[in-house]
């Protein structure tokens, strides 16, 4: 429930053409939900600008779906993160019009009114075996309104390719840059870009990349200006940090 809805509501309800009783039914669980095994924060774009996020992993899809359940009938838009091809079955059994990013391991369903679209964001990965993560920050991006242009396997081993799509990156808002093995992408891009670029360290690599931990403190000592760092293979963060910034900015 956004403020726009609630303000639409409450307006109907003084001038006579929503009863008080059928304006608290629709308010019933408003702040929240208890499903009794979650809290199902309807209040959050009220707060936020936008829909509780759902976090599959550690959930059943029945789970899921209860959640799902409650935010569509909010009139919220669904946005559910690390799901299972098995949870988006059951979600799509109950709503035929969720849709499943299988790299992203993200599933979406829209909301009763469209996002604006607006902002743009640029989402690069060092190597092939990022994009798992980079797609869930794009996938979050686009969820949240964005332009989002992928630029994948363009690490600095081969120097060249990243050079290559620079004027490209160049166009965006904010820039998410996901990395393993030494993480050494985001200092490079962070260097020739005049917008933020969001960090993310990817658990790739050999084994003294210890699942992540040296591309992370790579990133975290970054002697580029403009780099901000996520938790490992946190592309949801990123995603959803970019596209915050990415809707903020002027268009160019």
């Amino acid at each position: 429930m956004d403020r726009e809805y609630l303000e639409e509501l409450l307006t109907r309800v003084k001038d006579g053409e929503l009863a008080v009783e059928e304006a608290l039914e629709v308010l019933r669980d408003f702040p929240y939900a208890d499903t009794g095994f979650a809290a199902v924060d309807s209040h959050r774009p009220l707060r936020t600008g936008y829909a509780e996020v759902v976090f599959c992993q550690g959930k059943t899809p029945a789970q899921v779906v209860a959640i799902t359940e409650k935010l569509v009938k909010s009139g919220l838009p669904v946005l559910a993160t690390r799901a299972t091809p098995e949870t988006y079955s059951a979600v799509l059994s109950q709503f035929p019009n969720a849709s499943y990013n299988e790299p992203a391991r993200t599933i979406t369903i829209p909301g009763e009114k469209l996002i604006e679209r607006r902002g743009a964001v640029a989402v690069v990965t060092a190597g092939t075996a990022d994009i798992r993560v980079a797609e869930e920050a794009a996938a979050t991006a686009e969820f949240m309104g964005c332009d989002v242009n992928r630029f994948f396997d363009v690490g600095v081993a081969g120097l060249h390719r990243i050079l290559d799509k620079m004027k490209e990156i160049r166009h965006a808002d904010a820039v998410v840059v996901a990395a393993g093995m030494e993480g050494a992408l985001p200092s490079v891009v962070g260097g020739m870009v005049d917008v933020p670029v969001i960090a993310v360290p990817t658990s790739v690599g050999y084994g003294a990349s210890f699942g992540g931990i040296a591309a992370l403190l790579g990133m975290l000592n970054s002697c580029a200006n403009g780099v901000v760092v996520v938790n490992i293979d946190n592309g949801y963060g990123a995603g959803y940090t970019a596209a915050l910034i990415a809707r903020r900015a002027e268009t160019k």
